[in-house]
């Protein structure tokens, strides 16, 4: 049974918006005690907020407080949709909701000899609309996007594509981002003798990797690929 973190209950959404919120507030040279001072908490909530997802939603007055103080939209840190009456009655009032953010995270995932996997804090999102998403059978997923490096998995990956890599996927085989000690690999995966994985590069040129299961961490499968013609 795998450990779950206390925030791995919540909806990526939620969790990216923590870390947003986390990197906003390093940026800027700012503490989380000197923030929580600001809307009148103890030095501990937003500590507590961001690592241990308690409470799970900031009330709106902190919210609004918080992303005027750092000079950004609310909506940037907000880990809910809040509702005005005013937006609400507009037309096209709930395009936002028929969009869903793709954090990139700042990791490769290495089709070659393995890249050194950074710290999982997304720096760019990607934006696509929940019905296409529904269309490639996607809806529900939770999904990062990070960079191949390197060409054991060409034809199919080419270093530079953009992979999506759905996290609730991680069981059976197909092509998944898998973590070996420090480093991140993009392989096949195939299930070998009795606890044992094997790894498959597309390229020929790369001989399969077979090791106990419980040396590969399986982070997700690939779902999606994207890159330059």
């Amino acid at each position: 049974m795998e450990f779950a973190e206390p925030l791995d209950r919540y909806e990526p959404e939620e969790r990216y918006a923590r870390a947003r919120l986390r990197e906003i507030i390093k940026e800027k040279g700012h503490t989380l005690s000197a923030l929580a001072r600001l809307i009148g908490r103890n030095p501990a909530y937003l500590h507590q907020y961001l690592g241990r997802g308690s409470p799970r939603h900031l009330d709106e007055p902190d919210l609004m407080k918080i992303a005027e103080f750092l000079g950004v939209d609310h909506e940037t840190i907000a880990t809910r949709e809040i509702v005005r009456p005013r937006a609400a009655a507009t037309s096209g009032g709930s395009d936002r909701e028929s969009f869903v953010h793709v954090p990139r995270l700042p990791l490769e995932a290495s089709a070659g000899p393995g890249a050194f996997s950074a710290e999982e804090i997304s720096y760019d999102t990607f934006q696509f609309s929940r019905r296409w998403l529904r269309e490639m059978g996607l809806e529900g997923a939770d999904l990062s996007a990070i960079r191949v490096e390197g060409d054991s998995m060409e034809p199919l990956l080419r270093s530079g594509d953009e992979i999506f890599v759905d996290r609730n996927k991680r069981a059976g085989e197909g092509v998944h981002v898998v973590r070996i000690g420090d480093t991140l690999h993009v392989k096949q995966v195939q299930a070998s003798a009795p606890g044992r994985i094997k790894l498959i590069s597309a390229n020929d040129a790369y001989a399969p990797i077979e090791l106990a299961r419980d040396e590969v961490e399986i982070i997700g499968r690939v779902v999606w690929k994207g890159g330059r013609v």
